[in-house]
């Protein structure tokens, strides 16, 4: 075993932790992730910081809160950090595939990026000021195919857009799905790197992040598998914050990543919004497998750490809404799982709580590398062999944007029994008793029997907040689960 592994880190755009079969998903086809997690450790409770893309991935690449980093929502500026450190010590570090690094093309401490962004985005955002070809469209343009976006698709078949549900059926040709050409790109650099060098890859998946958009034979593979829906009921709905109505007519209004949302679905559409998204995650899973040979016939898992995991999750018609942007569990929880042979234990699943960013230290110390005292994180290896616990509580930040507009800022506190959602200049939040309501659906913060509780979370998030402040910035350590010290 050599000092420092290869570190492979799969990370895919909005997948839930509920996809893969060996970790309580039986109606998932999910082989490859169901290996890694037989031969790895799973983690069935991380939650990531912040319910967006570039508010997680920051994060992640931060090892700190979105309030360190200064990241709250999409299309912000920011670089990855400890890329840099693991290239100081020696690492070759790529990346293929989706990053949402802004600006889209800053090297952010690799060597060499292959940028792949969102399957939906139109190469020219005036919103957004923002205007590229990346490789996948370089690749489209040359084979003479044209991009699928909103915009085509609207233009196609107006009232068949409003029906879709972001769910579409991938009939051009299938190495040019972008999960198929992420996943193949990365097999084609790892076949020709012959350097012989400790590897840092990052390989991002732009899927199952909508339009849910598999290829036929992946889909045709979820015929008549029957994959629960959720019911919806009017009073949940009503006990929800302002803001989520807002949101929720958002979805409706936007049409953003060609999914035009409506309400008051029936079984039989949810079911299909849900048979489209597992057949993504399969094909994804198709990739995973071949990447794993790939590294072994190249002689990369001699010694290497596999990382895979999730941005952020999709709700998928849970509480009503779809996509991300809530603090939910169905949104907040992502798949994890660290897979490395004589470095973590295998077939072990740990139940403690844990934060996508916490990846960060772990990375960092199985490359030998010093972890800085700003990080708001904790390394998993000595969680997953038990010698230390989880974290007590996980956090999520939000700040306002185009699609969560109802709400300034948003902060979500949970542990083991609780879970608190504030809103910034609202009366109004959230309050689930967990141990009694695991899927959310009562909302307690106007009930007078839990005002008490509802203040003492109250206090503890303000804690956390000022702590997390004074350890990003400062450099001070004060971890919210240690006492801060008296002299």
């Amino acid at each position: 075993m050599i000092e420092k592994p290869h570190i492979i880190l799969i990370i895919t755009d909005q997948q839930r932790a509920d996809t893969i079969a060996a970790l309580g998903a039986p109606w998932m086809n999910t082989p490859n992730l169901d290996r890694l997690a037989r031969e790895g450790t799973a983690f069935a409770n991380c939650f990531v910081t912040s319910p967006v893309c570039v508010g997680s991935r920051a994060s992640l690449f931060s090892g700190q809160f979105p309030h360190g980093m200064g990241v709250f929502k999409n299309f912000q500026p920011w670089e990855p950090t400890w890329v840099r450190s693991l290239a100081d010590a020696g690492y070759h570090c790529a990346s293929i595939g989706k990053m949402h690094i802004n600006p889209y093309d800053a090297l952010g401490g690799f060597h060499q990026r292959y940028v792949v962004e969102n399957k939906d985005r139109p190469l020219f955002l005036e919103e957004h000021d923002r205007a590229f070809h990346d490789e996948w469209d370089k690749a489209l343009h040359a084979r003479g195919i044209i991009k699928p976006t909103r915009y085509t698709r609207y233009a196609e078949d107006p009232q068949g857009f409003q029906e879709a549900l972001g769910c579409y059926s991938w009939e051009l040709d299938e190495d040019m799905h972008s999960d198929n050409f992420v996943g193949d790109t990365a097999l084609w650099w790892l076949e020709e790197r012959k350097a012989d060098t400790p590897l840092f890859l990052e390989i991002g998946f732009p899927g199952p992040h909508p339009p849910y958009d598999p290829t036929p034979g992946h889909l045709a593979a979820y015929d008549g598998v029957s994959i629960p829906v959720p019911t919806v009921t009017e009073a949940e709905l009503a006990a929800q914050p302002r803001s989520q109505a807002e949101y929720r007519r958002n979805m409706i209004t936007f049409n953003i990543d060609s999914l035009a949302w409506r309400e008051n679905l029936s079984a039989e559409e949810l079911l299909r919004l849900r048979r489209h998204y597992a057949a993504n995650v399969s094909m994804i899973d198709e990739k995973v497998g071949q990447i794993m040979d790939v590294l072994d016939s190249n002689g990369y898992l001699d010694d290497a750490v596999v990382i895979f995991t999730s941005d952020h999750a999709d709700a998928l018609g849970d509480h009503g809404h779809i996509q991300k942007w809530t603090m939910y569990d169905t949104v907040e929880r992502v798949p994890l799982i660290v897979w490395g042979p004589g470095r973590v234990p295998a077939g072990n699943t740990v139940h403690d709580l844990v934060q996508l960013s916490d990846v960060a230290p772990t990375i960092l110390e199985l490359a030998s590398v010093g972890i800085p005292e700003s990080f708001d994180t904790r390394s998993l290896l000595p969680i997953c062999t038990e010698e230390l616990p989880g974290r007590d509580v996980v956090y999520a930040e939000l700040a306002r944007d185009h699609i969560q507009s109802g709400a300034e800022f948003i902060i979500m506190r949970r542990d083991a029994e609780w879970k608190l959602v504030w809103y910034l200049d609202e009366p109004d939040g959230e309050l689930y008793h967990l141990t009694d309501d695991p899927e959310e659906v009562v909302n307690l913060w106007t009930v007078r029997e839990y005002a008490e509780k509802r203040e003492e979370l109250l206090r503890d998030l303000q804690e956390w907040a000022i702590r997390g402040m004074l350890q990003t910035r400062m450099g001070t350590s004060c971890n919210p689960q240690t006492p801060m010290p008296t002299d």
